[in-house]
Parts: structure tokens; sequence; C-alpha cells
């Protein structure tokens, strides 16, 4: 088996309980059930619900909060497509907000500045594993009637101001795509201490079923009601985003080793920023004071004109090392979004929205095309151990 410092024993021993149960699907409760319990305590929130993906996970979170036609949505410009494509799919408004340069999370001022009457909800992002601004966020949020979705699917463990992140927002979303803390293949989870708001995402990630409930998967509790012929299952629209019993049996292991997970990612990114600690245009994420960083990935600055990013990481890769992620495009750059194609979805409501191609968001322009992120979803320090000499190397050999 390969990654056996990922998957062991206990997930096999969880997999083969599903397959000895019948193989059923999430509807029948089982793993789902006891992952959603499992992540919940460990996490810090009330209610947890397992989705296909950290995108529908977010889909359903707009849903919950009420997210419609027309409504603004306030996000951050430096994320994933899938922040962009949930609230189009809502025939929602994306409306992008700055970022702060050196944490590179969202910016609350400039959030403030961009809420107007039409605004329903606030998505910043947790990137790369350090909580995003939640108290002036949450105070923005009250003050105007307006959600607050923390899309957490890098964040794992996450702190702010000491307290975990997902006591925090109205509601917190993570990813489990196989290259986070902790992995399903695929997969999400959304937690939530608003018992309505668990409610309303469970149905909508499974086909809006009367019979779920907030803590219970389960649609067949009652076979004498379900299979009579005048039962009406759907009280509600939905999509079916449920997951695997087999992933949620994954889940549930992986979720019994978090802290083990995050400390090995914390203990790498340790050798990463000892071999940047003299180095004066490599600069670390910065990590707001009271909060942590749990490293889904370790992220840099790169601020050196006399040699290009690129040239960078093809020394970097010469020496042994396992390349550099750049940051995604912009969301407002990349092309479905600057071509246009993206009003196709909704002609009436977007065909006359005009976003400027630059100075909408000027730190994000800024600092998008200098962000290095460095691999540490390794096994160990000493698998590590090669990147970072690799690293260093790089650093002496452009000084």
């Amino acid at each position: 088996m390969k990654n056996t410092w990922r998957f062991g024993e206990r997930e096999m021993h969880y997999i083969r309980e599903v397959i000895d149960s019948g193989f059923g699907s999430s509807t029948s409760g089982g793993m789902n059930n006891r992952f959603e319990e499992a992540f919940a305590k460990k996490i810090g929130a009330k209610f947890a619900v397992t989705f296909n993906s950290g995108t529908s996970t977010l889909h359903a979170a707009l849903h919950a909060v009420g997210v419609g036609y027309g409504d603004e949505v306030i996000t951050s410009p430096l994320t994933v497509i899938s922040n962009l494509d949930v609230i189009i799919s809502l025939n929602a408004i994306p409306v992008f907000a700055d970022i702060d340069p050196n944490s590179f999370n969202i910016d609350p001022k400039d959030v403030a500045r961009k809420i107007t009457p039409k605004t329903k909800a606030i998505m910043p992002i947790s990137l790369y594993g350090v909580s995003c601004d939640l108290d002036p966020l949450m105070a923005l949020g009250q003050e105007h009637g307006i959600a607050v979705i923390n899309d957490a699917a890098e964040a794992f463990g996450a702190l702010y101001k000491g307290q975990p992140i997902a006591e925090i927002a109205d509601i917190t979303s993570y990813s489990t795509e196989n290259s986070k803390h902790i992995a399903t293949g695929d997969g999400g989870i959304v937690v939530t201490n608003d018992e309505a708001l668990a409610g309303k995402m469970r149905k909508y990630g499974s086909l809006g079923y009367a019979a779920l409930k907030p803590t219970d998967g389960r649609i067949r509790s009652n076979k004498d009601i379900f299979q009579d012929p005048t039962y009406k299952r759907h009280d509600g629209l939905g999509y079916n985003y449920r997951m695997p019993e087999v992933a949620a049996a994954l889940g549930l292991a992986q979720t019994e080793r978090i802290e083990e997970f995050i400390q090995r990612r914390v203990d790498i990114a340790a050798l990463y920023l000892d071999a940047v600690a003299d180095c004066d245009y490599l600069i670390p994420q910065q990590v707001p004071g009271g909060c942590n960083n749990t490293f889904w990935t370790v992220a840099m600055r790169y601020e050196r004109d006399d040699v290009s990013w690129q040239d960078f990481r093809r020394k970097y890769v010469d020496f042994g090392g396992d390349g550099i992620y750049a940051a995604w495009a912009l969301l407002y750059h990349e092309t479905v979004f600057a071509s246009g194609e993206w009003r196709l979805h909704c002609p009436p409501l977007y065909e006359t929205l005009e976003y400027a191609a630059t100075g909408l968001c000027p730190n994000a322009e800024a600092i998008q095309p200098k962000i290095m992120q460095f691999v540490n979803n390794y096994g160990g320090v000493d698998e590590a151990a090669p990147m970072i000499e690799a690293l260093r190397k790089t650093i002496g050999y452009f000084n």
C-alpha cells in the first residue's frame, strides 16, 4: 500500500465494516453519521454534515443562508474557482474584496466598503491554514444581517485568537480532497452551531428528503411510513451531494488521527521556515496574533526582481525540489470570467455587470504573482528533508 503514513489498518477496518454491512448508501445512516459526529466533536461544532466535495458544501451553505437571484456575495479573489462557481450557480452576484498583503486573507475593511443593501453573505477563505480575521467580519455580519461562511477547506485545526474557528462563523466549510489535512479521496464536510442551518444544508445535499434531520442522514427510519403509496418523500429542492459510505469510513479514521496529521505538517513547515529565516526575499505568510498556521501548504511571498519566479523554481527542481506551486489566478482573471462566458448562466442578471480587469483588488493583483507554495504533505521530516536541502541550495545559488 502506498502512503502507509496516511492510510493504514484503521481505514481498512472501517471500510471493511461498510462492505460487510452490505455497502449501503449514506441514506442508510451508518458511517456518514459516525464521521459527522466524530468530526463535529473534534472541530468544536454542534452539527456536521458530509458532502461529496468542498464545493458542494459551499453551495449548500449559500443556499441555507438564503442566497438567491440578484443577491450579492462578497468573497476574496485569491481562491479556487469553486467559490465563484457556487455564487453563480445560485444566480447571485460575486463581489470581490481585496486581501491583506501579509496574511493573504480577505481584508475586512474592504469588505465593509463593498457591502450594499443587496449583500446576503460574506464568504472569506482561511487561506493555506491561517484563519481569516473573523471578529470584524462577524461584526459586519451582525450589523448588516449578513451571514458569514468561512471557507476553511485548507484550515483544519486553525485557531482564531485562541478559539477554534468552527465555533465562530455561522457556517464553516472543509474539504477532504486528497491533498487536505484529512482525506477521503474527494469530499467535504460543513459545520455549524445553528440547528436550522444544519437541517437546510443536509436537505439541500440529499435531494430535499422530508425525513432528514440536522443530525441524521437516514431517509428510511420507518418502513411502514416510507413504503406507503401516499408518502411524500420530498419537501424541498436539493441535489445528490451525498458522501459515499466508503469515503466516510476513510473520513472517520482520518478524523481520529487529525492531530497527528496537522502536527506532521507543522513540523515539516518549521524546516522550511528555518531554511528561509535569513532570506530577505522569501517572506512567509503572516500569522496574526492569537492565530496559528496548520499549513495546508507553506506559502511565501517571493520579493526578488533580478531572478524571476520561474527561474527560482527551475533551479529548486534542479536541486531535487518537488516543484513550487503558484497561487491560483485571481477569480476575475480566470478565462471563464474574463471572457464573459459566466454571463451565459443567467444573461438577464449578468449581461450588464462589468468588472475591471485591473485595479479591482490592488493588493491581490500585486501579491498573487509572487506567491510560492512549498509542498509539505509528506510522511514526515525525513521524507521532506531533501526538499529543505534543495531550498537551501537554491537560496545559496542565487546569493
